[in-house]
């Protein structure tokens, strides 16, 4: 039997969650798209794990599978093919709402291309880590289609606007440093160190105080929708609740006592 084309492994409380179509630089058919969207599902509410990590090998993913759709299209009415690619799109945006509203940090470690949908997978998830070789390209208006995976969401949030029609409309291609100039990924590193890295980093939110992170998380995301009043309500809440639990007492006691705080994350 053929592997599994998303890889699930755990270590401790770190679940890493890998693209597995290499051949295809993990080009999205509906096969991937089912395999991530069941992962993801099956991770979002596991309180066992406390800091997810997407991967995918030598590339993260290279967009959608040209292969594949060309063999859709291939004699398709017009009015079909709507309804056909309309229902495979909303196939795949689940796992951008999973990714978005997990109560854990979500990180993803990026090597080779993200491209198309890969670039919106990355940029779903809560953190992004790649390595110097790495390259990026929105690349949807090069084969004459419209961007989704939440990227006309994302990228104006993160790079403002004009930016973001730079990159959407001429689908050019830009490397790791200015993935990072940008804010599209959090650092980049040596691709010899991007594992290490990875688990450094995924370690660290591992062992952090997951609820505290999944309520930042929420009010960061909802940040650019409320008002500042209701905003600064969301915030007195989470606050009020997160100083009422044992991770804000064992973070009180570490500080004072000078150590590192053992959170429980719950």
């Amino acid at each position: 039997m053929s592997e599994p084309v998303v890889l699930v492994a755990r270590e401790g409380a770190v679940a890493t969650l890998t693209l597995n179509r290499p051949q295809a630089l993990n080009a999205l058919n509906r096969d991937l798209t089912l395999g991530l969207r069941d992962a993801v599902f099956s991770l979002e509410n596991d309180e066992s794990v406390r800091c997810l990590v997407l991967r995918g090998g030598e590339h993260f993913m290279a967009g959608g599978d040209l292969k594949w759709f060309q063999e859709l299209v291939q004699g398709g009415e017009p009015g079909a093919l709507r309804v056909q690619f309309e229902a495979f799109i909303h196939e795949v945006h689940p796992v951008i709402l999973s990714l978005r509203r997990m109560p854990k940090p979500v990180l993803a470690s990026v090597r080779g291309a993200a491209a198309g949908f890969g670039l919106s997978l990355m940029m779903a998830c809560d953190l992004a880590i790649a390595a110097d070789s790495a390259y990026f390209t929105l690349a949807y208006s090069s084969i004459g289609v419209t961007p989704d995976g939440g990227s006309t969401f994302a990228l104006p949030r993160i790079v403002g606007q004009k930016k973001a029609m730079e990159i959407a409309l001429l689908g050019e291609r830009f490397d790791a440093a200015t993935a990072e100039r940008l804010g599209i990924v959090n650092r980049v590193v040596p691709s010899a160190s991007l594992e290490a890295e990875t688990t450094r980093i995924a370690n660290r939110l591992a062992t952090g105080p997951t609820a505290v992170y999944a309520r930042t998380k929420a009010l960061l995301n909802g940040s650019l929708n409320n008002t500042l009043e209701s905003q600064l309500q969301r915030e007195a809440e989470a606050f009020a609740r997160s100083a009422s639990e044992p991770d804000f007492q064992e973070g009180l006691a570490a500080f004072i006592g000078k150590r590192k705080p053992a959170f429980k994350g719950r």
